[in-house]
């Protein structure tokens, strides 16, 4: 839609990741108008921008499945509830009063939502600098890896030592020349089974106790310096990949008086916020025992939009029966 639009809609979606997404079409299997509002300029959230490439494991119905194919996949999905998208576009304000929720967008348009569900995941997100890299991104320095074709055939260094650095290693080891993972400290924060696969794959060399202290080139990336235990040893390489993990914001979110718990909405059992007409799904969720997966975000999108039908039309059900049953 072009900026400065005034929309009304049933339900309003601030977040256009797996879970909104989900939620766009449930809304829509509800009978609900729809809108969706992204900051980033395309559908997918944190996986379009971040790992498109990547296999995800745990998505019910899926052995294995690419981000790229499982967001396409959910905006196929979403089509059927024809919704309104506000990309590259983020929520400023937001006000509730007795008939619904009035959303100011930075760019001057207005929405007026019966509901507003927040699907935000981490919410505004950006990448951790590597301090040698500085003067270095898009010349053989970046963050995220959403293509693996510019890797094929040369010497990766990945640094970190999170599941984005592990995962990066793995899936980048078909096409690399080699690939160093370098960590400042021997013990990793990812997952035990993909360190071990990482582990036996003779094409990866793991640096630990180390540092990127330089990077050399003439234009581009073709060395770079590591110091381990005070030692330096440089290393020819033309691509680095800085998974040192990002930095997250809820940005205005903070300020519209939803409940807050570090970085986190806080929602009940029926991801309903403190405030009436405002619910929440996904990893943007805080409540006990709560688990950040994508397949846990589905199910809280279902139970919120199934909540919020109730909101809309006070004579509507929680539970609308199944979806195999037909009319």
């Amino acid at each position: 839609m072009p900026p400065s639009e005034n929309v009304d809609t049933d339900l309003l979606i601030i977040g256009a990741g797996p879970t909104g997404l989900f939620s766009a079409y449930y809304a829509g299997f509800r009978g609900m108008r729809v809108a969706v509002v992204d900051s980033l300029p395309e559908l997918g959230g944190q996986i379009t921008a971040m790992y498109p490439e990547k296999q995800i494991l745990d998505v019910a119905g899926f052995p294995s499945v690419k981000g790229r194919e499982l967001v396409e996949g959910l905006v196929e999905q979403a089509a059927l509830s024809e919704p309104t998208y506000l990309l590259e576009r983020t929520a400023s304000t937001l006000v509730e009063d007795e008939g619904g929720v009035t959303v100011g967008l930075e760019d001057g348009t207005t929405v007026r939502a019966k509901v507003v569900l927040i699907t935000a995941g981490i919410g505004k997100f950006s990448p951790r600098p590597l301090p040698a890299g500085e003067g270095w991104l898009g010349r053989g320095l970046e963050f995220f890896v959403p293509s693996f074709q510019p890797y094929v055939g040369k010497d990766v260094v990945i640094v970190g030592g999170g599941d984005s650095a592990f995962d990066w290693a793995l899936h980048l080891e078909p096409v690399a020349k080699s690939i160093t993972l370098v960590h400042r400290r021997d013990a990793f924060r990812a997952h035990e089974r993909t360190v071990e696969a990482v582990k036996a794959s003779p094409k990866v060399d793991i640096v630990t106790k180390a540092e990127v202290s330089a990077i050399h080139g003439n234009g581009t990336v073709e060395s770079i310096d590591i110091t381990v235990d005070g030692e330096l040893t440089t290393r020819p390489t033309q691509a680095v990949v800085a998974a040192l993990g990002f930095i997250a914001d809820l940005g205005p979110i903070q300020q519209w008086g939803v409940e807050v718990q570090k970085r986190h909405v806080v929602v009940d059992s029926s991801m309903r916020t403190n405030l009436a007409r405002v619910f929440a799904a996904g990893d943007i969720t805080e409540y006990p025992g709560k688990v950040r997966l994508i397949a846990v975000g589905f199910g809280e999108a279902a139970t919120a939009v199934n909540n919020a039908a109730v909101v809309i039309d006070p004579t509507a059900h929680v539970f609308p029966g199944h979806s195999s049953e037909g009319s």
